[in-house]
């Protein structure tokens, strides 16, 4: 049987269990994605919701939902709640 740790998931696993969560989405150009994670597909085609776009930590933008083409896309990961500011 499994023992208690359950800490490894499949890719895919990751992908439905953050559905709904807030994410960063990290694009090849370097450009950040924040917002709430709405659905995603086997491509990595990513729909958000509540998005901020943040080109080198400045945000630049804000969204209301996006669709981000998966081929554009390096990573996703989620987000923590707390963000610290240097301010």
């Amino acid at each position: 049987g499994g023992g208690g740790g359950g800490a490894v998931k499949t890719p895919s696993d990751f992908l439905k269990s953050i559905r709904g969560r807030p994410v960063v989405v990290k694009l090849n150009s370097g450009v950040d994605y924040r917002g709430i994670l709405a659905c995603l597909d086997g491509y990595m085609n990513i729909a958000m919701e509540q998005t901020e776009e943040y080109v080198n930590g400045q945000l630049k933008n804000k969204y209301g939902d996006a669709f981000i083409r998966g081929n554009n896309v390096l990573y996703i990961s989620t987000s923590k709640r707390t963000l610290t500011d240097d301010a």
